[in-house]
């Protein structure tokens, strides 16, 4: 018996000696694969430590590994992650895409213009070293890592870190373990191709995935005793998967990660996989459930991750708030890097003074309205804590290419067909100017040409020329008189329209949104039609052959989201112009003008249904019986010369006269991601001196309907609509592909 009770005495001494070693502070550290949207499963496996209560002791990442994992060490919780990452709209962030309210006027007519833009230096085509700059990205993790910014070594955030970037002048891996946490980490998400290099300590750096995916070695090296690793890296493809140049250049690189991981797999503690084959490094609409495979993947371990638990001791975590919303106190401002844009440039499109206080959504509108320019590569910045606010740290990489070759393609009903090559070059006579040449090639050519010294907020100093020109069949009544009309008995006659204009204008902006252009103008209009001959020399009859002389303004308000599908804002273009001589060849001219103004309101009923109210209106003022340039309303178009304006139902110039109203109703639902359907209903009443007798307050004279689908691509948008009219009973298509030029 009293052996006995030896021997249970023993076996509580050695279980009481067990549970005390088994709550000693083993080092736990975690390690991230990168791979992309599949990345998003590090998240899943997050809330499974934090559930389970584990301290992570030291944090290593790499790509997007990095990216969650540094987040994590800064102090996010896994469910916080989940939460922030489910909201993000990844085709805008990592696109670069900025809202269309930052970009200047002239910027938002080359993004709604071209289709393609390349590099063209010393007369060599060349392709841009990535399709993004990473600023988005940059600004979200900057933002997120705010309450961390005064930390230089990553070792005294909340949860020591690392990440791992590649030297792409060496091949070298480089750990990053201090500096700007939000640099680092986006120099180690830099996918080739992707992301621009992020230049760090005069190294150029990109995706550390390239030389090091999972830093295994160098996080045992930190001393940890159990290490925690998360691989999301694809496995091989088979045959019919390597079907295009991306997924062979993929499948090469996949060749030396996965033979990497068939050592460092071993070398890892428990080593979690998440079953994600399903999906792609861009996949990043199917985070939820990338999310909730690694969260799977991290309950199948759940018996060893509770070992570690219970080795540990149960620690609570502390979590924090986001800080996306909070309001910035900016003490001072530094600017490094800008050689031919001077720090007041910068400010003013940054909006930005020393010893202010700026929200954190207002700071990031001021750096979209900086790169909406184009004229820099990169802003990197860094907040440094500095008593109650913020030192403002920021490197500016201008962008040393000056000259691009762009491209577009366009078929409409009017012009038909045509092809657009650009060439633009910057700082061609001044730092702030830009000159612009347009070849459009088809089946009308045309051209145009713009200088534009950009003085920001003050008068801006424009020249701009274009040459444009048509054929049509059109309604006599646009160019006969009734006499004409009943001497040829004819209903329609073909007529080619060449229109050659000049103008040189001062330009202000108020705000971003408001512009106001003064100028003169030079207009050749030419009006001919082979449909009726002139017996004089039995070639084509002329209707107009004249050089007008005159003065124009413009007061112009865009707030729309979206130049081609609005679906909020506010847009406004007022136009006069002011003719005081021509050569006359009909000999009727006297000085006359007109005035004319296009308004629209775009509003949300839901996410996917947007409504899109217009009006327009013009009139004539003046004695002048020349005709040439009155309204002509009729057909879909977007960009109109002279006085022709868009009126579903009718074909192209169809209803003219010295003034009109018109009102019209756009209903537009996105039926998925750039597909749209449409209903359009548009009134007016067109005819001479509408506004003297009344008749523009009366019941409209014209109206027309159209139903129609459109798909909105880099080429611009494609487009197919039916329009019918119960005044004319007819049924006309109109066909839209690309940007309008």
């Amino acid at each position: 018996m009293k052996n006995a009770l030896v021997l249970i005495m023993l076996f509580i001494s050695i279980g009481a000696f067990t549970q005390e070693d088994r709550q000693e502070d083993i080092k736990v550290g975690l390690v991230l694969s990168g791979g992309g949207a599949k990345g998003l499963a590090h998240i899943g496996v997050l809330k499974t430590i934090d559930s389970l209560g584990i301290k992570i002791d030291h944090v290593a990442g790499t790509s997007m590994g990095a990216i969650i994992g540094s987040l994590y060490a800064s102090g996010y919780s896994g469910m916080e992650l989940d939460s922030i990452f489910n909201e993000l709209d990844f085709d805008d962030l990592i696109n670069d895409v900025h809202p269309r309210e930052s970009k200047t006027f002239y910027e938002r007519e080359n993004s709604e213009k071209y289709a393609i833009s390349l590099p063209f230096d010393n007369f060599k085509v060349t392709l841009p070293s990535a399709i993004s700059r990473g600023q988005n990205v940059f600004n979200l993790l900057s933002q997120m890592t705010l309450h961390v910014s005064d930390i230089e070594n990553f070792n005294e955030l909340p949860i020591p870190f690392f990440c791992m970037a590649t030297n792409v002048e060496t091949g070298a891996p480089v750990l990053l373990d201090r500096g700007n946490l939000a640099q680092a980490i986006a120099a180690s998400g830099a996918f080739p191709s992707l992301f621009q290099p992020v230049i760090i300590d005069d190294q150029i750096l990109i995706d550390g995935g390239v030389t090091n995916n999972y830093p295994v070695d160098e996080l045992r090296a930190k001393g940890m005793d159990i290490i925690i690793g998360v691989d999301v890296q694809d496995g091989l493809a088979n045959r019919d998967n390597l079907k295009t140049a991306p997924e062979i250049l993929i499948q090469i690189n996949n060749y030396r990660t996965i033979n990497d991981m068939k050592v460092k797999s071993k070398k890892t503690d428990i080593y979690i996989k998440p079953d994600i084959e399903d999906f792609s490094v861009i996949s990043f609409d199917y985070g939820k459930e990338i999310i909730n495979n690694g969260e799977r993947a991290a309950y199948n371990k759940v018996f060893y991750l509770k070992d570690v638990a219970t080795r540990q001791g149960i620690k609570d975590r502390q979590d924090i708030e986001m800080v996306s919303k909070d309001s910035i106190t900016i003490n001072s401002i530094n600017i490094e890097g800008n050689k031919k844009y001077k720090r007041a440039y910068i400010l003013g499109k940054l909006k930005l003074k020393a010893n202010s206080t700026i929200s954190y959504d207002d700071f990031n509108d001021g750096i979209n309205n900086l790169a909406s320019t184009n004229n820099f590569d990169m802003f990197s910045y860094r907040f440094v804590p500095n008593q109650e606010g913020y030192d403002l740290n920021a490197v500016l990489t201008e962008n040393q290419t000056n000259t691009y070759l762009k491209f577009g393609v366009h078929y409409d009903e009017l012009y038909k067909s045509a092809a657009l090559i650009n060439i633009t070059q910057k700082h061609l006579l001044f730092d702030s100017d830009v000159a612009s040449f347009d070849a459009i090639i088809g089946d009308n050519l045309r051209y145009n040409f713009e200088y534009y010294i950009d003085n920001g907020f003050y008068w801006s100093v424009g020249f701009r020329s274009r040459f444009n020109d048509f054929t049509k069949n059109v309604n006599v009544e646009t160019v006969l008189s009734l006499a004409e009309i009943n001497a040829t008995g004819l209903n329609k006659i073909g007529i080619k329209l060449a229109d050659f204009t000049n103008q040189f204008y001062l330009q202000t902006l108020f705000r971003k949104d408001f512009s106001l252009t003064l100028g003169a103008e030079h207009k050749r209009l030419n009006i001919t039609s082979e449909t009726i001959i002139d017996n004089s020399d039995d070639k084509e009859t002329v209707f107009e052959k004249s050089d007008f002389f005159g003065l124009f303004g413009t007061l112009k308000y865009d707030s729309y989201n979206n130049r081609y599908f609005p679906t909020r804002g506010v847009y406004f273009n007022g136009d006069m112009h002011w003719y005081l001589s021509s050569s006359d060849y009909n000999n009727n001219f006297k000085p006359f003008s007109y005035a004319k103004a296009d308004i629209g309101y775009a509003f949300e009923i839901t996410d996917a249904l947007s409504v899109n109210l217009g009006s327009e209106g013009g009139f004539k003022l003046g004695d002048n019986q020349n005709g040439s340039l009155d309204f002509a309303l009729g057909g879909y178009g977007n960009n109109f010369i002279n006085n022709f304006v868009s009126f579903l139902g009718y074909d192209f110039v169809s209803i003219p006269g010295d003034s009109f109203v018109k009102g019209s109703i756009k209903l537009d639902y996105e039926i998925f991601k750039k597909n749209h359907i449409n209903f359009i209903a548009n009134y007016a009443n067109v005819a001479d001196n509408i506004f003297d007798d009344g008749e523009w307050f009366t019941t409209p004279d014209f109206s027309g309907y159209a139903a129609g689908y459109s798909l909105d691509t880099f080429l611009g948008p494609v487009e197919a609509k039916v329009s019918w009219s119960p005044e004319t009973k007819e049924t006309i298509w109109f066909v839209n592909v690309g940007f309008w030029f």
